[in-house]
């Protein structure tokens, strides 16, 4: 019976020091899809830069050369977006599942 008490204490000391690097990690990853929305944002700040000096082009210039190479900026850029998108709202799903597993 004192060997069962014993390892039922040292199952939820175990258990106490796995919340805490739970926590740990659940702030290391806060930061890091904080980190990937402030990149997000800076793409987006020159994504619609190069789209506003595609506008800006005469129509003739924006089906030149050098109209397609500035669409072609924008496009890789918002698929750059999107992929970070993705990954920030999978980050998100670290989190929760985090949360859930800390708060069982």
């Amino acid at each position: 019976m004192y060997f069962t008490f014993n390892n039922q204490i040292k199952l939820k000391i175990m258990n106490n020091e796995q919340r805490k690097k739970l926590t740990a990690i659940h702030t290391r990853v806060d930061v890091l899809s904080t980190s990937l929305e402030d990149i997000k944002t800076e793409i987006e700040d020159i994504r619609d830069d190069e789209q506003e000096k595609y506008d800006n082009m005469p129509e003739g210039l924006q089906g030149s050369e050098k109209g397609d190479k500035i669409q072609d900026r924008v496009d890789n850029l918002d698929n750059a977006i999107s992929s970070l998108e993705t990954a920030i709202s999978e980050l998100q799903e670290v989190m929760d599942e985090i949360d859930n597993s800390t708060s069982n």
